[in-house]
């Protein structure tokens, strides 16, 4: 339970002087320093040692699937893309309510990127659009080499019709799951549902490796590519020789460290952000106009970060004039990624649809998020937004139910 308003009025007062509310911040479990001190007094800094074979293994033994750790989920994408057999000139199909990481990994192979709506029960990609899409370039015989399925935010797209639509046409299914660490789809790990899935652990997401990411696939040969390419595709000789392009995209041994301890607390990370979002849901339940993003039936939405919709008719204010009166209060918030398509880099590509992430990009807002959000902090922005919505602010809140209630969901998937 959060303590009384007067905790809130404090932080209220106080603004001017206090630190700023950020959207999603680090959080440290604790034994993450060990790991990294123990990678220094043995001298593996670079990127070998065994906190990389370690933390691979113990990633790989919470998705069920073989994982390969690189610099970033950027470079991530960028491998799977090269291992679906993207080249220059090959067309490939990308969710457009996305960061533009997933299509920029797409340009690295000179392919094409074509771009998908978004389905507004979940705000990830349309299966029915991706259907639709493939029907009509199998008739003109222009299928797409690869799908980037994006799964936003830490809720997972439907990934059966998607699977199965692209195994239909044999359409490469590539998960970004950057934002989905820890998300299931049916019980099972985001990420892991198509061909080959990457992962972020950039200094925002719900665990971090400062910088860093993963790829993971059941394909065992697609693993030791990975590998191979991430280390400069160094062939075995006594010189350096070379007969394939790679790249310097290993995670470093100290940074593996970081993610050991991060791993250790991701189950106790996602109940904070879960019980964040639902505070908010909770905390706005009598205003009208500001809803939270859905949370599909089909899994668990870890909810990285709180995103919720802005009607302005009914709040009274449009979401960036909430953005702004936040802004002054001291507390960051952003909105939804801009689509793709509305990009001025991507604006001459192909789509299909883009009504639906267009009105999510211009009503969707992000609340800040981190795992160590303290309750009064959250209290505050709570009532900042409760004040500009013109109504009544909250003294305490009651946690204990949805808590509870939350608990036994995710005991049950």
């Amino acid at each position: 339970m959060l303590r009384a308003a007067g905790l809130a009025q404090d932080r209220h007062s106080e603004c001017e002087s206090s630190a700023r509310i950020l959207l999603s911040i680090p959080h440290m479990g604790g034994t993450e320093q060990a790991y990294v001190r123990q990678a220094f007094a043995s001298n593996w800094i670079s990127t070998v040692g065994p906190n990389v074979v370690e933390f691979e293994k113990a990633f790989s033994r919470l998705v069920g699937v073989p994982a390969v750790a690189l610099s970033s989920g950027t470079a991530g994408l960028h491998l799977a893309l090269r291992l679906a057999g993207v080249g220059s000139g090959s067309e490939v199909f990308c969710s457009t309510l996305t960061f533009v990481a997933a299509a920029n990994a797409i340009i690295y192979q000179r392919g094409v990127p074509v771009f998908l709506d978004s389905d507004p029960a979940t705000w990830n990609l349309d299966p029915d659009i991706l259907s639709c899409a493939l029907r009509k370039r199998a008739t003109l015989n222009r299928l797409p080499k690869a799908l980037v399925v994006v799964h936003l935010f830490g809720q997972s797209a439907d990934m059966d019709p998607i699977v199965r639509v692209c195994r239909e046409y044999d359409v490469t299914v590539i998960e970004d799951a950057a934002e989905a660490v820890g998300t299931l789809y049916k019980g099972k790990p985001a990420g892991t549902l198509g061909d080959v899935g990457v992962y972020s652990f950039n200094g925002n997401k719900i665990i971090t490796t400062a910088g860093g990411g993963m790829l993971v696939s059941r394909n065992l040969e697609w693993i030791r590519k990975t590998i191979h390419w991430s280390q400069q595709a160094r062939d075995n000789a006594r010189w350096y020789e070379h007969s394939e392009l790679g790249y310097n995209y290993r995670m470093s041994n100290v940074l593996a460290g970081i993610g050991m301890g991060q791993l250790e607390v991701l189950g106790v990370r996602i109940q904070q952000r879960r019980a964040i979002a639902f505070r908010y849901r909770d905390a706005f339940a009598d205003l009208p106009g500001i809803s939270l993003m859905p949370q599909a039936h089909y899994g668990l939405h870890t909810n990285w970060l709180s995103c919720f919709l802005i009607d302005q008719r009914k709040f009274g204010y449009s979401r960036d004039e909430l953005i702004g009166i936040l802004d002054t209060a001291n507390i960051e918030s952003r909105p939804v990624w801009k689509p793709m398509h509305l990009q001025p880099l991507y604006a001459e590509c192909e789509r299909y649809g883009g009504e639906v992430a267009e009105d999510l990009f211009r009503r969707g807002i992000c609340l800040p998020s981190s795992s160590s959000l303290s309750e009064t902090d959250q209290l505050y922005v709570i009532n900042t937004v409760r004040r500009a919505a013109r109504v009544q602010e909250l003294s305490s809140m009651m946690l204990e139910e949805s808590e509870t209630n939350d608990r036994r969901f995710v005991a049950s998937v």
